[in-house]
């Protein structure tokens, strides 16, 4: 049996396989509830076979949304329409992960595809718009050259203990949701980002200057999540791996972090990079991958590739020669939310893992597959 699709367990909580879908932000929520959009949108993942299905970024805290439109967990009333998503993928056996995120300097910025200056105050309630001024460790735009980013507030003690709550409060909702692990995001620029590198982090206090300080949030905050999260639940870390700026966060730093989170019981690490406008990195198949295979050897934890994943037998190598533990798909699986049971196919699984009414798909493949039998023939 292919490695990429063999049961793996993780505390007690046993994937299917080692297919991902990674956090795609849909910015389509109002007041941070998901709504049949996300249902939808994250179901059809189940039906498509994948082990584990992540939600997108949801806000900690309102103010902690990238944009108005993002999922939020910061109130009881936003469990009810995700443990409808939760429990639908649960039928399908797929495991439900959320990450729990504060964009920081980066929220409140606009919809891409929603010009707000161009919106009546009609149409702006329609779509749930909201501004507010964001939050930091310094008071610096993570872009001064992009009007879309604000001068935020720098953070004070209380708004650090405010952040560190809402992580927690959240987790505890998510856990009341039915969700089977949580992912804690410190990537892409974002809040807990910017504490750990120095390209947005110029404070002065024990949560600035040095690697260790500058560590410290996102070390408080993981350790208060796991203190509420189940002792036999999974609890991911997503990490930019590299800044890709050589004034900025580095592989080496990921790899120090990664060994002080998984002796605070994180299970495994989301390996990305990149989030700041110093560094940015083209992308290319499996260009992360090196990232993952990094924080696995030098921390000695499980770890999760994303990143133009879309090769099955690509993927496959990956976890065969223990350059990661999971693929992640985001692209990838919103160009095909049936890949996991394509690529099973394609590394000599059968259709046995396709949902009942979706089986005689087989017959499909089989009537196509003998016509390119027939035509190579001729």
């Amino acid at each position: 049996m292919s490695k990429l699709f063999s049961p793996v367990t993780l505390r007690g909580l046993t994937l299917r396989n080692r297919a991902v879908v990674a956090p795609m932000c849909q910015y389509s929520a109002q007041d941070g509830f998901a709504n049949d959009w996300h249902f939808v949108h994250l179901g059809r993942f189940g039906i498509g076979g994948f082990g584990l299905v992540l939600l997108e970024a949801t806000g900690i805290l309102p103010e902690g949304r990238i944009s108005y439109a993002d999922l939020g967990l910061w109130k009881d009333e936003h469990i009810a329409p995700l443990a409808r998503i939760v429990d639908f993928l649960h039928s399908q056996g797929t495991a439900v992960g959320i990450q729990l995120a504060h964009a920081g300097r980066k929220a409140s910025t606009p919809v891409s595809w929603i010009k707000p200056e161009q919106l009546t105050e009609e149409q702006r309630r329609a779509v749930g718009y909201e501004h507010w001024v964001p939050v930091a460790p310094s008071a610096e735009s993570n872009d001064p050259a992009n009007p879309d980013f604000q001068v935020p507030a720098a953070l004070d003690a209380e708004g650090i203990r405010r952040v560190i709550d809402g992580f927690v409060a959240a987790a505890k909702r998510a856990e009341r949701a039915g969700f089977d692990t949580v992912e804690i995001h410190a990537a892409h620029g974002y809040l807990l980002n910017q504490f750990l590198s120095p390209l947005a982090n110029h404070r002065t206090d024990q949560y600035g200057g040095s690697r260790e300080n500058r560590m410290r949030l996102v070390l408080e905050v993981t350790e208060a999540v796991r203190a509420v999260w189940p002792a036999d639940k999974p609890l991911i870390v997503r990490l930019s791996v590299s800044d890709n700026n050589a004034d900025g966060w580095q592989v080496e730093d990921s790899v120090a972090l990664a060994r002080e989170l998984k002796a605070l019981g994180v299970d495994a690490i989301d390996c990305s990079s990149g989030g700041f406008a110093q560094g940015r990195i083209k992308s290319a198949p499996a260009y992360q991958v090196p990232f993952a295979k990094a924080v696995k050897q030098g921390a000695d934890i499980p770890t999760m590739a994303v990143g133009l994943l879309g090769d099955p037998e690509e993927a496959e190598a990956f976890i065969e020669n223990g350059d990661t533990d999971f693929i992640a798909l985001a692209r990838g699986a919103l160009d095909d939310p049936n890949w996991a049971l394509h690529a099973n196919v394609a590394l000599g699984g059968d259709f046995t893992p396709w949902p009942v009414q979706t089986r005689r798909v087989s017959d499909y493949h089989r009537v196509m597959s003998e016509s390119s039998r027939a035509q190579a023939a001729q």
